[in-house]
């Protein structure tokens, strides 16, 4: 017998007795306990009596469950006043008692993919546990001496789930074949792929993944970070898979290099940093690529601009005009950057340059270059900077950087103001003027000692448009301002509202119909 008192937030609900193993926690309608909230799922957590007492089995929804504040599996036994919590839902034991027999098998969920709630349930033998399966497997491998590093990865993994179930056999046999193939597929990844962040990694609402230390993982999804409830088996397995993701990019992590930078194959930005200087575990920070390519109309159905505003900005980029695009952190400079370059017409040749080529148009005329670090040796490092001139030389006739930061801001200038109108960049700023003022900033970056007056005179002739992007509160992002650079008067770069946000809708200020009147 298990007696729980129940919470909602602050606010008590009631005080609930159960008798019968396994207690159902979750939002569908046949559940012991029946929740709701947006981070709940349908089977979310069960309660189950063994040998030892009441044990508490997370079911692999995103949010994940907690005891006593910590995010847990399968934790036990519970004692009274243990905490169990379920998103804003709080579960304390008030008191606890075994009677009858327990059962001897664990009910485990090992889902596909982290949000699918409908994933067959398998029965494991609680002998089995992943950290014992992991050590067992590594031990053979390691006994193999194969150079892995020479076998493509579908053959390395196609070898290692054979090793898996040859040995493994006799605990798998006690499994249905659900279970066991689900299994064997989280050995694989803690093996030979991404680990626990695998799943994550075949979600497509996953936007991003911040792993914080082995027990700590977040997920972005719809624009909002929550816990994803999964965790690493130690900090090991964590430097395992930054060391397996950095090794085929050429990008050297370890203790006299613990940070990097790199792209995956599907084009998701990694970065990871490990510890120390990270102080609470290895930190890992996957920014995933999306695979369907949004253009304006798109964007303008999704409520990140209006109709009006789309028009305008197709106008203005088919008119040839210089635009940068601003904004914080994850506001989406970069998914509207690859939607405006979607609107250059096709027979013009178009050159990208990015520090991780993210953009990946389709332009039949198209040469994409991206940067590159130095080597291990501190040599070999081509810089943003470099491309720009470089493509000066490659008869473009625009040229997109995915974003300025540095003192290719000048070479932009000068690329903007000397036959290549229709460039496209983004810039990091909190505002349009912000903005500005970064790319005279960014301008004194390149070395040269050049006046105020001349770096403001070179912006007011080379950038005509501003677009700054902003995320909304609920994870969304949309198109907060569009400022036209009018010229400098005395001194000063002077900047013309044309579209704003406010109040719940888009305000047209000078009630333009085209591009082309702005400048006339």
């Amino acid at each position: 017998m298990i007696r729980l008192q129940i919470f909602e937030g602050v606010q008590q609900k009631g005080l609930q007795v159960f008798e019968s193993s396994p207690v159902q926690i979750g939002s569908q309608r046949n559940a012991d306990l029946v929740i709701s909230g947006l981070s709940i799922g349908g089977c979310h957590a069960q309660i189950i009596q063994r040998a030892g007492g009441y044990f508490v089995c997370d079911q692999g929804f995103l949010a994940g469950s907690r005891v006593n504040g910590r995010i847990v599996h399968d934790y036990g036994p519970l004692a009274q006043g243990d905490e169990i919590t379920c998103g804003r839902w709080r579960f304390r034991v008030d008191a606890v008692s075994l009677g009858g027999t327990a059962p001897q098998t664990l009910t485990i969920q090992y889902p596909n993919r982290v949000s699918d709630s409908e994933s067959a349930l398998s029965e494991a033998p609680h002998s089995l546990g992943m950290a014992d399966a992991v050590k067992r497997l590594r031990s053979v491998l390691d006994s193999r001496r194969r150079d892995w590093g020479e076998m493509s990865d579908q053959a390395l993994r196609d070898e290692t789930l054979a090793l898996i179930r040859a040995e493994l056999a006799d605990d798998l046999a006690g499994m249905t074949a659900e279970g066991s193939r689900l299994f064997c597929l989280d050995l694989l990844a803690e093996l030979v792929g991404f680990g626990p962040i695998e799943r994550l990694m075949q979600d497509p609402e996953v936007s991003e993944i911040m792993v914080n230390g082995p027990d700590r993982i977040f997920v972005e999804k719809q624009g909002v970070c929550q816990p994803s409830g999964l965790q690493f088996a130690g900090d090991d397995s964590l430097r395992r898979v930054i060391e397996r993701i950095f090794l085929p990019l050429g990008r050297r992590i370890d203790d006299g290099s613990p940070m990097a930078d790199g792209r995956l194959p599907d084009g998701s930005r990694v970065n990871a940093v490990l510890s120390p200087p990270a102080t609470e575990g290895h930190c890992l920070t996957i920014r995933r690529f999306t695979q369907t390519a949004m253009d304006l109309e798109g964007l303008c159905l999704k409520g990140a601009m209006s109709q009006e505003i789309c028009a305008f900005l197709s106008e203005a980029v088919v008119a040839k005009r210089n635009i940068v695009v601003t904004g914080g952190t994850g506001s989406g400079k970069t998914t509207l950057l690859k939607a405006l370059a979607r609107k250059i017409p096709v027979h013009e040749r178009l050159i990208t340059i990015e520090d991780a080529a993210e953009l990946r148009l389709e332009a039949p005329n198209l040469v994409a270059l991206e940067a590159r670090e130095a080597n291990q040796e501190g040599q070999g490092a081509i810089s943003i900077r470099d491309l720009v001139r470089n493509a000066l030389r490659m008869r473009p006739d625009r040229i997109v950087v995915g974003e300025c930061r540095g003192g290719e801001a000048l070479d932009m200038l000068q690329a903007m103001n000397t036959g290549h109108e229709g460039s496209l960049t983004t810039v990091h700023a909190n505002t349009p003027r912000d903005a500005l003022a970064r790319i005279e900033v960014m301008v004194l970056m390149a070395g040269f000692d050049l006046p105020l007056k001349a770096i403001r005179e070179q912006i007011a002739a080379s950038i005509q448009l501003v677009v700054h992007q902003q995320r909304t509160p609920n994870g969304g992002r949309r198109i907060h301002q569009i400022c036209a650079v009018t010229g400098l008067e005395s001194g000063v770069l002077q900047l013309e509202t044309l579209f704003s946000w406010s109040e719940g809708r888009y305000i047209n200020h000078c009630l333009v119909e085209s591009p082309g009147t702005v400048w006339s």
